[in-house]
């Protein structure tokens, strides 16, 4: 899970933020303490402190004084969001201005992502089988 090259930090509060959105974390759901992650992970508390302070300062966590921490309410759908938006910037818009160097209209991308969808189902229909 943890990769090299990469903030740990970052790779908890991702981590904890995947959970939230497959729903494994419920909202209002008990979040992993520090500590806990601290000791899965074999990394220092304060590495795993840090991560967590991310998520509890963009609002996805919060602690209950003395009871430990919990996924807020909206939590899923602000990280879906914000998971959207990152998509769209990082893969939607290179693809429409490739697509508009091309000289594809949008019903042609449409149709041409239509059918990689199609084959890419079919694809995979097989593999869980």
């Amino acid at each position: 899970m943890i990769e090299e090259g990469r903030a740990l930090f970052l790779q908890i509060a991702e981590s904890v933020e995947d959970s939230i959105v497959d729903g494994s974390l419920p909202e209002e759901g008990r979040a992993p303490s520090t500590n806990e992650l601290a000791g899965f992970y074999r990394i220092n508390p304060a590495t795993a402190a840090k991560g967590i302070a991310m998520l509890v300062d963009k609002g996805v966590i919060y602690k209950r004084r003395g009871i430990g921490m919990f996924v807020a309410a909206g939590a899923r759908e602000r990280l879906l969001a914000e998971r959207r938006a990152a998509f769209a910037d990082r893969y939607v818009e290179p693809l429409l201005a490739e697509a508009r160097t091309l000289g594809l209209a949008a019903e042609d991308l449409t149709d041409l992502i239509r059918d990689r969808a199609n084959a890419f189902a079919a694809a995979t229909e097989g593999d869980a089988r």
